[in-house]
């Protein structure tokens, strides 16, 4: 089961950087509107995702019903995506997503059962990496 959502993780480690490198630093840049997110930040976003998914991984291993929730503006604001360069954005996607894949290909079948709280839910560790 966790082969299928390593394959397409794989998959959009392929493809996504591909694309995401022929943007130039202008149009990652570009607010629409003050409020809404740039291409930048839409990638800390999911860096940030990451980053949260990552602890329930490790976390609901070996806690009983961990709770991980965060913020989502606020940690795209103090994480600073917006000032920060493009590249490195990208690559800091690319590497904690493949940390990640690596990581989920050798939880025990076992450790998928075990559950995590989000905002007050209980869910699976599969059902959450699967979320991801």
């Amino acid at each position: 089961m966790m082969e299928e959502t390593i394959q397409k993780l794989n998959s959009i480690l392929e493809k996504a950087p591909k694309l995401l490198l022929e943007m130039n630093e202008a149009s990652l840049s570009l607010k629409e509107l003050p409020d809404k997110w740039s291409k930048k930040e839409i990638l800390g976003h999911l860096i940030d995702s990451a980053t949260n998914n990552h602890h329930r991984i490790i976390r609901a291993q070996f806690e009983l019903n961990p709770e991980v929730v965060y913020d989502q503006n606020e940690w795209n604001k103090f994480n600073f995506y917006q000032e920060i360069e493009s590249l490195q954005i990208i690559h800091f996607w690319i590497m904690y997503n493949r940390q990640l894949v690596e990581i989920i290909r050798r939880i025990p079948k076992s450790s998928l059962s075990k559950q995590v709280s989000v905002h007050g839910s209980l869910l699976t560790l599969e059902y959450s990496i699967r979320d991801y």
